[in-house]
This record gives structure tokens, C-alpha cells and sequence, in this order.
């Protein structure tokens, strides 16, 4: 049974972020004029579960069913988070090398330990529909990606020149614009297909498995990609010869907006990807259900 959807649900997540956002940048605020290290870990925290909580609201928002709970989406959202990024980390440490496959490894790794975390915390959900799933999948990848933010945000704080507080507010604006369309998504995507499958690891599962970790690989990559092709495509001969020798050139200016032109179109046709891959799930479950209450 689907559950009901109030206006007051509808806006929550508006309020939500709204709030949240005000009460950050009162801290930021509040950190720089009084250089209060003490409200540091406020900053972060904030910063980086704003984005996240907000799409899981609004998640919540958009229909389920009585399955999908406010506790379930807590669980999932925490333990499931802190499952993920603490799988991550230790598979990564024993399994990373430097390669050419680093960044396939890295996929494959972190959307494996999401679609564990999403199996470990819905183990004892009873009906499995694909929407609930998509949602459930969701906030496990947020609850990662908040998680995973907030380390990156820590890491950012410190420089040669001591704590920047600048630094930190750049790093955490920047994965909060990049958090829809990244951890949330791709987990969603599995999610959806998880639930379709009746939780089981079934063919199609597994597909959409390395499907997302391709998305996400090429994510992680488009940078190199994109200094790649800008080399390809604007390399001047000396540049080319200095490579040969182990040396790094200088780039021009032109060469620089080629990389951020190519960096972003990549990550933004990533992004139409993927979206589009979870629009097309959730219309395929519509539509079937749909059929089936005919």
C-alpha cells in the first residue's frame, strides 16, 4: 500500500534545507570572525549532511510504502552509511595499487559495499517493491556520501599554512552541488533493481552493479580523462617532448579552458546518464504495476 503524501511532506525537505543552510553559513560566519576552532566540527557537520538529509526528505516525500519507514530510513541512512565508507576503507587499503585500473577498482569497491549495506539493512523488509528500493538504495549512498564528505571536508581544514577555514567551505560546497547526482543515484539505481529482483543477486543485479561502477569510475576519472584529451587535442610538440622526459609543462591559458570545458560537459553527461537510467526504472515499475492492478 502506498503511503500517503501530505502538502506539509511535500515541502518538508524545502524547509529542511533551507534551515540547515542558514544555520551553516551562520557558523561559517561565526568561525571567521571570531577564529573559533571549537565550532570547526559544526561547519563540517553541517556542511556536509545538509545536501544528503535533503534528498532523503525529499525521497521520503515522493511515495513508498509502509515499508519504508522513518526508523528503516534512519538505519539505513546511518548504519548503512558507516557500513559503506568503513568497507570502502579497508578493502581499499588491501586492494588499491597504483594502475591504470585504480579507478574501476575503486567502483567496483565502493558501489559493492553500498549494495551490501542496502542487503544488510533491509534484510527483514517483507514486500519488496522497485520504488522502495530506489528510495532505500538512495539513502544509503547519501548516508555514504555524507559520511565520506565529512572526511574530505576534515582532510581540507588542514594546509601547509595552517587551518583554512576557506578550504574547508569550498570542499564542502563543492560535494554538496556534486552529492545528487553521485553516491545517492547510483546506489538508488542498484536499489531499484536489488528490490525488482526480490533481494536476490540475480543476473540483471549484478549488471546494474557494474553498470553504476562503470558511472562511477568514469566519474573519479574525468579529470585525467579530460587532461588527456586536452593534451590530445591542444598539445603543443615541447609540451609532448617534456613528458617524454618525466618533466611536467606549463599549460596556456586556453589549454586550462579546454580542461574545465571537457572536465565538466564529462561529469554532466555522466550525470544525463544515470539520471536517465533511474528515470527509466522507476517508469518501468509504474508502468508494470500499472499492469498488474489491472
Amino acid at each position: 500500500m502506498k503511503a500517503p503524501m501530505t502538502a506539509p511532506m511535500t515541502a518538508l525537505w524545502l524547509r529542511i534545507f533551507l534551515t540547515g543552510l542558514v544555520l551553516w553559513l551562520a557558523t561559517v560566519v561565526v568561525t571567521a570572525w571570531t577564529g573559533n576552532s571549537n565550532l570547526v566540527p559544526t561547519v563540517v557537520l553541517f556542511g556536509s549532511f545538509l545536501v544528503p538529509v535533503t534528498f532523503v526528505v525529499w525521497a521520503y516525500g515522493r511515495g513508498r510504502s509502509a515499508e519504508v519507514t522513518v526508523e528503516r530510513l534512519f538505519v539505513a541512512f546511518v548504519v548503512g552509511g558507516v557500513l559503506g565508507v568503513l568497507g570502502a576503507s579497508l578493502l581499499e587499503s588491501w586492494l588499491l595499487r597504483p594502475s591504470v585500473l585504480v579507478y574501476v577498482l575503486v567502483g567496483l569497491i565502493e558501489e559493492g559495499v553500498k549494495l551490501a549495506a542496502l542487503i544488510f539493512v533491509t534484510r527483514h523488509v517483507a514486500r519488496r517493491v522497485t520504488r522502495d528500493g530506489v528510495v532505500l538504495g538512495a539513502t544509503v549512498g547519501f548516508g555514504f556520501a555524507a559520511f565520506e564528505s565529512a572526511g574530505y571536508a576534515f582532510n581540507a581544514l588542514f594546509t601547509a599554512d595552517g587551518l583554512s577555514l576557506t578550504q574547508l567551505v569550498e570542499t564542502e560546497v563543492l560535494r554538496g552541488i556534486l552529492t545528487p547526482v553521485g553516491h545517492g543515484l547510483w546506489t538508488a539505481i542498484t536499489g531499484g533493481a536489488l528490490f525488482r529482483a526480490g533481494g536476490r543477486l540475480t543476473g540483471p543485479v549484478l549488471l546494474t552493479y557494474l553498470g553504476v561502477s562503470l558511472l562511477h569510475a568514469l566519474w573519479d576519472s574525468m579529470s585525467a580523462i579530460a587532461i588527456a584529451l586536452t593534451l590530445v587535442l591542444t598539445g603543443r610538440p615541447w609540451q609532448f617532448e617534456l613528458l617524454r622526459i618525466g618533466r611536467v609543462p606549463h599549460v596556456t591559458d586556453w589549454q586550462v579552458h579546454v580542461y574545465t570545458v571537457l572536465n565538466w560537459t564529462g561529469l554532466i553527461v555522466i550525470s544525463l546518464v544515470a539520471i536517465g537510467w533511474l528515470w527509466t526504472t522507476v517508469v518501468t515499475d509504474r508502468r508494470d504495476r500499472g499492469i498488474l492492478s489491472q
